[in-house]
Formats: C-alpha cells, structure tokens, sequence
C-alpha cells in the first residue's frame, strides 16, 4: 500500500475546491459560522494594522474577515484552484496577499514576519503536524500569537459516527481507534473523499509544547442558545464537539 502525503492531499482538495467554495458565503459554511468564527474571533481580539497570516485560506473567507477587522493579511494555502478563487472572490481594495504555499515548508516568507498566524480547519490536512508548527513558529515575532481549529480528535476519530434512535435523532457519539494515528479518508469531498491525518489530543499538545509554544487558552465550540434557535439542527454541538480551537502564543 503506497504511503499518504500532503501531496496527495493536495491533489483531492484541488479536485474538490470548486464544490467546496460553492458552500462557503461571506462568513465560510454553516459550521464556520456557528460554531468557529466567533470562538476565532474573540480569541485574536483588536487587529488594526497586525500583520497576520492566514495559513491555510482556502476560498478566502476568513482572509476578507480578517482584513476587514483592520489585518495586514497574507494568505496560503496549498491548493492552486483554492488560492486563484480566493483571488477572484476578493476586492482589490483589501490588498490581501495571497500565495500558493504547502504550510508545512513556507520558505518564500521570512522569519518573525507576523504578529498573528490563524489557521481555520488546516492542520488535520496535513501529513507533517510538527514541521507545519515549527514553521507558524518561526514566521512569528516572539510574543505573537497563533490560533489554529481542528476537528476534534477526542471525538472525530476513524471511523467515528452517531448512535441513533429508530427516527434518526442523534443520542450520542461512537468513537473508536482513537490511538489509530495515521492518514484516513475523511466522509467529506467530491469526486473523491479529502485526506485526514488523525493524530491524538497528547500528540497535538506535546509537540506544541516541545516546538516551543505557550498554550493560552483551549475551546471546544458548542452553541449559544441565540444560535441554537436560528440554528436547531447543530443541537448536537450541545453532545459532543466537533471541533477545538488552540490559542497559542510564542
């Protein structure tokens, strides 16, 4: 069986970046919206004139958000389609950057050249977590800060799924082969199913910490009960997360 890279990675999500900046508005999917934007957001706090680096942008929703809020923004990502949507889909005015680049080996940036580092939905993509954390450390300025989301490795495992009733209400989330680390098809992407490398919750915190990072802050996203009302099918953010979010600082 041939070994999983990036590069493969790479080639499923090039397939699938059309399908995927289809679902995504002005504030990213539903997801996105609901549950991660505004736990992202209040982690980085006050903006104006940082210099932040958006690793992993995809479309480039977050990107325009970002730059919206006052950001100097400069974008990666390693797909070439995502990044020439990103550039379709933005104002010239918001003089967002946008480069193509494989996060794990971003040469071409300088180091300490950013005060804020966000990656949103990244790090599970990629096949090298700790060359792709030094990396984040090594473009930032000491002090600065790098949040990044993931799914949630505790509870979006292989072949993870939903405990059901007879009517289909989600009760609760099986999980299994946690400690299985390795590369999985994720039930996500068209024509083919995207990449995921599974990695534990200690593997994820103790290679932060050996890189150098302070970890600051941790959230599991769940959902307010304003959001619960709009929003009565993410009822199931109430069981068990789907996501975690790391506030790091260097």
């Amino acid at each position: 069986m041939k070994k999983i890279t990036t590069d493969h990675a790479i080639t499923r999500w090039d397939l699938f970046a059309e399908s995927y900046a289809n679902n995504h508005g002005d504030e990213g999917d539903l997801h996105k919206k609901v549950l991660l934007n505004p736990v992202i957001f209040q982690m980085i706090g006050s903006l104006q004139n940082k210099r932040l680096l958006d690793a992993g942008c995809g479309e480039g929703y977050l990107s325009r958000l970002l730059s919206e809020e006052g950001a100097i923004v400069t974008s990666v990502d390693f797909s070439e389609r995502m990044i020439e949507i990103a550039k379709e889909r933005t104002p010239e005015h918001m003089n967002i950057h946008y480069y193509h680049g494989n996060c794990e080996e971003l040469n071409f940036l300088p180091d300490v050249s950013f005060d804020v580092i966000v990656s949103n939905m990244v790090m599970q993509d990629l096949a090298n977590f700790n060359k792709a954390c030094a990396e984040m450390y090594r473009l930032l300025v000491t002090g600065g800060m790098f949040v990044f989301s993931i799914l949630h490795p505790c509870f979006i495992t292989p072949n993870s799924d939903w405990e059901r009733t007879p009517e289909g209400k989600k009760l609760y989330r099986k999980v299994g082969n946690y400690f299985a680390e390795g590369v999985y098809e994720q039930p996500y992407g068209e024509p083919e199913n995207v990449y995921f490398f599974h990695r534990t919750l200690t593997t994820y915190i103790n290679t932060l910490v050996d890189i150098g990072f302070r970890i600051d802050r941790i959230v599991e996203p769940t959902i307010s009960k304003e959001m619960l009302a709009k929003h009565p099918e993410f009822a199931d953010a109430l069981i068990s997360p789907n996501f975690i979010v790391f506030k790091l600082i260097k």
